[in-house]
């Protein structure tokens, strides 16, 4: 398949599953609440080595927050319930609670959510000990909040944020004549990609270089090079998947709270790369996979593509 001469492959991303939740962060202004959000959501790119994945959603306008002030919408994955509340405790009591004039709250309404409820991870619950007994508590229409004394007032924060079953891995690669063309395609791809609900892509700018395969020629390495698209490998590497004219490899990671998130997402970034086209530099658009043994969600490129206008065969 086609679109404006960029190649799809005939292949699929595969993705597993995993434990999210979204946070609401808000404050006196949205810069100080994109100050805590940015601080929560560092170093999370993988779950290999840094315990979850996390990004900004979306800037809230003071309408849409519980306590009429500016916030950001910031999602938050890891591989177990366990793991996830351990993360939410060491990043909001590090990030947000220190942070001037925050507060936080659960963003994921039980009654609405497509994603299949989990566990619900604690919140307030476990941060109101900074207190020191000085924190009370306030029910307000069934939902327990805490109120902590901290130096320029209260930390405010719900006590506790409601987890659901997620998907992540969602993953597409572009294959560009050169860095220029590569950058060009990532960019408006996760451009593309955010204006969707429910996904983060929780890379550097959303993109990522070092694409990794699963084990290593050394012991003890979980993960290594993925040496099939490495452009400097081509004709040392017996597994390259690349031809002379590829010079540059950049990939998107997706993670979403349903595989239908997912897949909007990759549908999205799809159709924006191929808007540059061959004539830019965009040859191949392909995913990485591991023979569906990962996990049990495959996101076929050329179903996902076929809605897009001017596909072809």
């Amino acid at each position: 398949m086609q679109i404006n001469d960029t190649l799809i492959d005939d292949t699929f991303a595969e993705a597993f599953p995993m434990k999210a939740t979204r946070l609401i962060i808000t404050a006196h202004t949205s810069a100080w609440a994109r100050n805590a959000a940015l601080s929560l959501t560092g170093f999370a790119t993988s779950v290999i080595d840094c315990g979850c994945e996390a990004g900004i959603e979306r800037d809230l306008a003071a309408s849409e927050t519980p306590d009429g002030r500016p916030g950001i919408s910031v999602l938050m994955f890891a591989v177990s319930s366990k793991e996830l509340a351990k993360q939410i405790g060491r990043r909001v009591g590090q990030c947000v609670l220190t942070c001037p004039t925050t507060a936080v709250y659960s963003g994921i309404d039980p009654a609405t959510s497509r994603a299949p409820l989990s566990d619900n991870a604690p919140l307030g619950s476990g941060l109101r000990f900074f207190g020191d007994g000085w924190q009370i508590s306030k029910m307000l229409d069934g939902t327990r909040y805490w109120r902590v004394p901290v130096m320029d007032g209260e930390f405010v924060c719900e006590e506790s944020t409601v987890t659901v079953k997620a998907v992540g891995g969602g993953n597409l690669l572009f294959l560009a004549r050169d860095i220029d063309s590569a950058l060009a395609a990532a960019e408006a791809a996760v451009t593309a990609m955010h204006r969707l609900p429910n996904v983060i892509t929780p890379f550097p700018g959303g993109v990522v270089r070092s694409g990794s395969k699963i084990g290593s020629k050394y012991a003890g390495a979980t993960a290594s090079t993925n040496d099939a698209f490495c452009p400097t490998l081509i004709g040392l590497s017996r597994k390259s998947e690349l031809t002379p004219d590829v010079a540059c490899v950049l990939e998107i990671v997706i993670d979403g709270l349903t595989d239908a998130d997912v897949g909007a997402a990759m549908t999205a970034g799809i159709a924006a790369a191929c808007e540059l086209g061959r004539a830019n530099g965009m040859l191949r658009i392909s995913a990485g996979n591991y023979g569906g043994k990962l996990g049990p969600y495959h996101f076929r490129l050329r179903e996902l593509a076929a809605g897009i206008g001017g596909a072809r065969a």
